[in-house]
């Protein structure tokens, strides 16, 4: 009960909506009330009630205020905490003129496929002046997750995270810290980003790019008037501090590095990795990571950025800048020090060994609480080449793409053409006839070198195919990143399914050499993996959840331009492996 009475500082931050409690007797009546829900749920998990208000509201940074979409007026938006075994209800209620959806990232939604949220893949969106109760129960998760919207390029503004704590009587497996505290990297545009977006479809360009980086949706110093936006973390020495680090940023994988300390990875995307010590991390949109920060033994005569930058290889323009924020001990009282700030070295922006270096040190537990079950065998393989491409420009119309055209991505080839129709309901319902087609390539259609010279022909194919599985289908997916248009790292995320990262390596994947040397006794864990920048990665997971599920880049841009496919799991022939029916208040296109 006492861990809950301290875990609760998440709780009333989330009911109140706010950064600070200002009042003594409500932190002590929610506190209360907080335990009674400890006390109920000391053997099972109890129900946890949300309500997310989508509102515009005018928020202020860099010297521009703009409207901005958010949830409860806030952002970044409010906290989702529950523990392992919890059900959690969400009733999200559009009040703004956009269509709205909301995605509970790395949630596994075992057979609550319903709750999953991308836009027109499991769900019509909220339309203004409806609502939707997002129903899920956390089952086998604790860690760090995140909630963002995911239609169009809302989650510019709407996102938060999602902390899991682990069951009542059980323990971390690593040293129990003094104190949790999520970091949650954002972007922050002065321009709407909905006018962004819409902009570079119609033009065939890319995409203008964010101004400013933000930690928890601040700023820092390094941006102009921005000293005064600043997200600073108060420590003690000698003590030990959890960081939920989560990258919710559109479109940038980052590097994140504290000056003069070091930070022990414990968890990644919801799963307990072995623990390894890193100066500098990094992280890709749409990945969570717990880290330990140990800090020194007494309070020095300095105070320590942290730094966030991006990591890019690929040709178009990125947002070149560095976020900031402030890490300080606590001073003795009388002190009146003046405090040197002290900065870190981050990787090169192109640093590919580094980060490739990084992502390998990522093991599962793999013990007896915590065991790897990776498939050991394999009944489907799949080998996608993900990456750029183009599509021709519309006749009598002006395209600013590759040599006039309009830029498109593409897995094998296929850009994917969202429908109007959400894919489950047409799955679940029979209805897939004019909907989408289950003829997706498991292979390349045109084999090439892809790492190496590209080929002349750089046009995708525009069409809605999905992949059908039966429950319980052992995969093995190689991503095979490709140089059209420039080799780059890609987040590829993998809804419904945690996969295991068996193996990776640059230049292209060899099936008659590289699988001998994938991990299959201790590997990492993950919902969102990086295929690296000019090379592959193969993953492993077992579709034991029937639905539909999307399968996509988490770089929105490259989201927008059709980077993006879905796998669709048919039912089990149990009635407990089989998908319920819609809820009533479904939205309907």
């Amino acid at each position: 009960m006492l861990e809950d009475l301290i875990q609760s500082q998440y709780f009333l931050q989330s009911v109140m909506g706010a950064s600070n409690s200002s009042s003594l007797a409500l932190l002590l009546v929610c506190s209360l009330w907080f335990l009674s829900d400890v006390v109920a749920a000391q053997h099972a998990g109890i129900t946890r009630h949300y309500k997310f208000e989508i509102k515009l509201q005018n928020v202020t940074r860099l010297c521009h205020t703009k409207t901005i979409i958010t949830v409860n007026g806030k952002f970044p938006g409010p906290r989702i905490i529950a523990r392992e075994g919890d059900r959690v209800l969400v009733k999200v209620v559009n009040h703004v003129p956009n269509n709205i959806s909301i995605h509970w990232h790395g949630i596994r939604q075992l057979r609550s496929g319903w709750a999953d949220g991308p836009a027109y893949i499991t769900q019509c969106p909220i339309q203004t002046g409806q609502s939707y109760v997002y129903n899920f129960t956390i089952i086998g998760q604790r860690g760090t997750l995140l909630w963002h919207a995911h239609i169009s390029w809302l989650r510019a503004t709407v996102y938060g995270p999602i902390i899991i704590l682990p069951k009542h009587n059980t323990s971390y497996p690593f040293p129990k810290p003094h104190k949790e505290v999520p970091i949650i990297f954002g972007e922050w545009w002065n321009a709407d980003t909905e006018a962004v977006i819409s902009q570079a479809l119609q033009t065939g360009a890319g995409p203008n790019v964010s101004d400013a980086y933000t930690i928890n949706g601040l700023p820092g110093p390094l941006y102009n008037c921005s000293a005064n936006e600043t997200f600073k973390l108060k420590v003690k020495p000698r003590k030990r501090y959890m960081l939920r680090v989560i990258n919710a940023a559109l479109n940038d994988d980052l590097f994140f590095s504290i000056a003069n300390h070091s930070l022990t990875v414990v968890d990644a995307d919801g799963v307990y990795v072995k623990p390894f010590n890193a100066d500098v991390i990094l992280i890709t949109p749409g990945q969570t990571s717990n880290v330990l920060l140990n800090t020194m033994p007494s309070a020095p005569n300095s105070s320590f950025l942290m730094l966030a930058r991006p990591y890019f290889t690929g040709q178009g323009t990125f947002d070149n800048s560095t976020v900031a924020g402030v890490l300080e001990y606590e001073q003795p009282s009388k002190s009146n020090k003046t405090l040197s700030t002290i900065r870190p070295t981050l990787p090169q922006i192109n640093d590919t060994s580094y980060a490739a270096n990084f992502s390998r040190r990522f093991r599962s537990l793999a013990n007896a609480q915590f065991p790897a079950n990776v498939p050991q065998t394999v009944e489907k393989r799949f080998f996608f080449t993900v990456g750029l491409g183009s599509s021709p420009c519309p006749k009598n119309q002006t395209c600013q793409g590759p040599n006039g055209t309009e830029f498109a991505a593409s897995v094998n080839n296929i850009s994917f053409a969202l429908p109007t129709k959400a894919l489950l309901q047409a799955h679940f319902f029979g209805q897939s006839n004019g909907v989408y087609t289950n003829d997706f390539p498991s292979t390349p259609l045109m084999p090439y070198n892809y790492t190496g010279t590209p080929p002349n022909n750089t046009m995708v194919t525009n069409a809605t195919k999905v992949v059908v599985l039966p429950f319980n289908t052992s995969v093995e997916l190689v991503l095979q990143d490709t140089s059209i248009l420039g080799a780059e790292s890609h987040p590829l995320h993998l809804h419904g399914f945690n996969h295991f990262v068996v193996g990776q390596g640059f230049g292209n994947f060899d099936p008659n050499k590289d699988p001998s040397n994938f991990n299959l006794v201790d590997p990492v864990e993950r919902n969102t993996v990086a295929v690296p920048s000019g090379g592959w990665v193969a993953i492993r997971f077992l579709a034991d959840n029937p639905g539909v599920w999307f399968m996509h880049c988490h770089f929105d841009v490259h989201l927008s331009w059709g980077l993006r496919m879905a796998w669709v799991v048919m039912d089990g022939k149990l009635p407990n492996q089989k998908l319920p029916p819609p809820p009533s208040d479904l939205p309907k296109c």
